[in-house]
């Protein structure tokens, strides 16, 4: 067994132990305390739960920098440990008091820029994806930042039922891993093995009916930060270091794409429908992806997540597996073709609920006329 596989296999089954002990501690603290999120109408939960679980998260990576640094060749531990902390202290607070958005996002773009503007994770060439070779080093750096800001947000907005951030989540980083495996960045494979650990028993706590925790914003801006991370660095290679991956280099960013389809897709989907409605982008409602399956199939949280989760890997075997044997613009055109029946599908879910609101807009309507006319 080699040092490296001998450090992933440590990592992962320490990050699972130590969640399963830090977890309930947290758990136990939030309770005591009364810390708890209490439901209301938009809630998937009937009960005040804890919601601090996300807490464990920076503790376990924390602790695994220490064990993983010596595969640190660029130093990225120094750019990491500045924006996790910024985000760790914002969405404690924010789960705590409740911040305004736009103090949440002015700390996200700081932590995303001591990120991005590390050497090693600026995005120098898109290595001829759409053409485009070279990239100004104005536009690389906001590209990174808002890569990576749009990924926390966009993870953030799927929080919304249990299991299913922490399922993508396993599912990102496992196949963020393999990638890495191939191009032998041996350091951003150690901290996908820790952040698969610590998810793996962040979900035995989530999806328990007597002892749940969600992660609260402090855990799902930690996990979208690292996506974002794994993203931007992934992007960042260099082009010789692609040659090892399985798949044409120029097509990369539509494996990106696939591996962080459901966050974006829901994000996208969800801003487009409240726009259209003159409605800020950033109002909550139950038009998700996970409340429209839900609702429409009358399933529980845990086969939600499940069915969501598989539909994810699936779609990045797919494109990943095109992306060996297809050109980049016919690759543009399946996407696209995926893309349309993905709207259509939940378009089709989403239209029952649409006419009962129209039916029961109308029935008051009448109602309020009739009142009118007998008096």
């Amino acid at each position: 067994m080699t040092p490296l596989t001998l450090h992933i296999i440590s990592l992962l089954v320490g990050a699972t132990i130590l969640g399963l002990i830090i977890i309930p501690k947290i758990s136990g603290v939030v309770k005591y305390k009364q810390l708890m999120d209490n439901p209301n109408e938009r809630s998937s939960h009937d009960l005040a739960t804890p919601n601090l679980g996300g807490m464990a998260f920076y503790i376990v990576l924390m602790l695994s920098f220490y064990f993983s640094q010596p595969f640190d060749e660029s130093d990225a531990i120094m750019s990491l440990i500045p924006g996790l902390t910024i985000l760790f202290i914002i969405g404690l607070k924010d789960d705590l008091v409740v911040l305004s958005a736009f103090t949440k996002l002015c700390a996200q773009i700081l932590a995303a820029s001591f990120l991005v503007f590390h050497y090693r994770y600026s995005i120098e060439t898109l290595h001829g994806f759409m053409g485009i070779e070279n990239m100004n080093q104005y536009i690389a750096g906001p590209l990174g930042v808002l890569i990576i800001v749009a990924v926390i947000n966009a993870v953030n907005l799927i929080d919304g039922i249990d299991g299913l951030a922490s399922t993508v989540g396993i599912i990102m980083f496992s196949i963020f891993g393999s990638l890495f495996y191939f191009a032998e960045q041996n350091f951003m494979l150690l901290i996908c093995a820790t952040m698969i650990g610590v998810l793996l028993a962040f979900l035995r706590f989530n999806l328990s009916s007597q002892n749940k925790i969600f992660m609260g914003d402090t855990g799902s801006m930690i996990l979208g930060f690292l996506i974002g991370a794994m993203t931007v660095r992934l992007l960042a290679l260099d082009t010789e270091v692609l040659q090892s991956l399985p798949f044409q280099h120029e097509n990369l960013p539509y494996v990106v794409a696939a591996i962080l389809i459901i966050p974006l897709f829901d994000t996208a989907r969800v801003f487009a429908i409240r726009i259209m409605k003159k409605k800020s982008p950033f109002s909550p409602d139950r038009n998700h992806i996970h409340h429209l399956i839900i609702d429409h199939f009358q399933v529980s949280h845990r086969r939600a997540s499940f069915f969501i989760g598989v539909t994810n890997f699936l779609f990045v075997l797919l494109f990943a597996f095109l992306a060996m044997r297809t050109s980049q613009w016919e690759l543009l055109a399946m996407f696209i073709g995926v893309i349309f029946v993905a709207i259509v599908f939940f378009f089709v879910l989403n239209k029952p609920r649409v006419l009962r609101k129209i039916r029961v807009q109308l029935h008051k309507k009448r109602r309020d006329r009739r009142g009118v006319a007998s008096n």
